[in-house]
């Protein structure tokens, strides 16, 4: 350890002591989303749209809209994020690189940023190394972006432009950087 990491800190403490406060105001809202109906979650997502259309920025719905899908996975899959997928899913909304090693939920990490980002109603691209795995991750993860009342579709390389035409316009879509670059 050097001196000056020893006055100051290392980087990764101090990318901890930014996402700690984060994670713990998501943690906040998590009674309110347990709290919520089914059929809330849908409802709750148009909310954060006009919410963000009244003038509020992604980073405030940041805290509530991860609860929201904190929630929904686990209802959809049984999966709850666990506190540093979280991190790492601010991460990713925050426009930084994240390396999660294999088992780790790279896939699952995705999803609170990949909402948050398309509630602005732009189209989220989500990139995977290979068509198999945009397949995947789009049927895996598709099921807790409709339950939120998004749109889920997926690039690969087979594709008639008809297909890729509607994979574009879902709310998300999952491909490859092959298929995204050149398309």
């Amino acid at each position: 350890m050097s001196i000056l990491t020893a006055i100051f800190g290392s980087k990764k403490d101090k990318d901890l002591k930014h996402l700690r406060p984060i994670v713990e105001k998501v943690n906040s809202y998590e009674p309110w989303a347990k709290s919520l109906k089914d059929e809330d979650f849908p409802l709750q997502t148009q909310k954060f749209k006009e919410r963000l259309k009244a003038g509020e920025t992604l980073d405030q719905l940041l805290p509530e809209a991860y609860a929201l899908v904190r929630e929904a996975s686990f209802r959809v899959l049984g999966e709850r994020h666990y506190d540093v997928q979280i991190m790492g899913a601010i991460v990713l909304h925050e426009g930084k690189i994240l390396e999660l090693k294999t088992g780790e939920g790279k896939t699952l990490t995705s999803v609170p940023a990949g909402y948050l980002n398309a509630l602005e109603g732009k189209g989220v691209h989500i990139i995977t190394v290979n068509d198999y795995l945009a397949q995947r991750d789009a049927d895996w993860m598709g099921p807790i972006y409709s339950f939120l009342g998004l749109t889920v579709g997926d690039i690969v390389s087979t594709m008639d432009n008809e297909r890729r035409k509607q994979a574009y316009s879902c709310d998300v879509t999952y491909g490859t950087n092959n298929e995204f670059g050149f398309d």
